[in-house]
């Protein structure tokens, strides 16, 4: 892994390279471009370096307030793990290399600021299961998607037939691991996997836009709103409420939510601050 800055001050609009991923943060908006190419495959170096990129950003949380996480080169957002690295593979080695996939994609999933993914092209295998850990997922109407493992004698390990049965129902999700078939944009956004399908070379565009909405919200009601979809999943729904309950009372005791009302009260844009 390689950087281009050391200081902590650097400016935040400069592209900071973290070997094959790189990210640049202006106005609170940080894109994270994994770029390896010719089809940003997720080699072991590209999830060293995407868990990197996420530990220096856990460290900017007072900069950062919405994240992108894209691929270059406009063919892939991500076509899948490195296949040149199975043959190797056997249990043991197999257990190792999952548990850095599952470590990669579980920083992304629990960030505490939203994360969503602009997907350009394919989005395969374990480029699916990196896509599915971002809280919404927007793609161009060339983007292809699909859990191809089953034709190479595989699952999909790195969470694809856990995630995939929760966003989706388990029978599309079984169809689509037991077939390994691919589907298009307009498809995957039927079936409830990604929100938005975008035109051609409209993506970034389209993705900042909604960023910048995002950005412009409550930073302490935004992470209480994540955390308790996030974590309501895996409760009881007496639970999920109970914790709901709590985020919500919680929040009545912020700065910005005393903002917020009286913004809504005089008819004018709240201005956030986060506490």
């Amino acid at each position: 892994m390689t950087r281009m800055e050391n200081e902590s001050d650097r400016p935040t609009e400069q592209v900071i390279a973290m070997g094959k991923v790189k990210y640049q943060l202006e106005n609170g908006i940080a894109v994270v471009t994994i770029d390896n190419p010719p089809m940003n495959a997720l080699s072991n170096e590209t999830t060293a370096d995407l868990l990197a990129t996420f530990d220096e950003l856990s460290g900017m949380l007072d900069q950062v307030k919405v994240v992108i996480l894209t691929g270059a080169g406009g063919k892939a957002f991500v076509a899948g793990a490195d296949i040149k690295e199975f043959p190797q593979l056997n249990p043991e080695k197999a257990r190792i290399k999952l548990e850095k996939s599952y470590e990669r994609n579980r920083k992304i999933e629990r960030f505490p600021k939203p994360v969503i993914c602009a997907i350009n092209g394919y989005c395969l295998g374990g480029g699916l299961e990196l896509a599915m850990c971002c809280d919404m997922r927007v793609a161009t109407e060339k983007s292809k998607f699909g859990q191809p493992e089953i034709n190479l004698g595989l699952i999909p390990g790195a969470g694809g037939t856990q995630r995939l049965s929760r966003l989706v129902n388990s029978c599309i999700a079984k169809e689509l691991i037991y077939t390994g078939r691919m589907i298009g944009a307009e498809e995957a956004k039927q079936i409830g996997l990604i929100n938005r399908v975008v035109p051609e070379g409209k993506l970034m565009e389209e993705v900042k836009a909604m960023a910048g909405v995002i950005a412009s919200k409550a930073p302490l009601a935004l992470r209480a709103a994540k955390e308790a979809i996030d974590r309501g999943k895996s409760m009881s729904l007496e639970d999920g409420l109970a914790l709901e309950r709590d985020a919500w009372s919680y929040l009545c005791g912020t700065e910005d939510q005393k903002e917020g009302a009286m913004a809504f009260i005089e008819k004018r844009k709240p201005i956030f601050i986060g506490k």
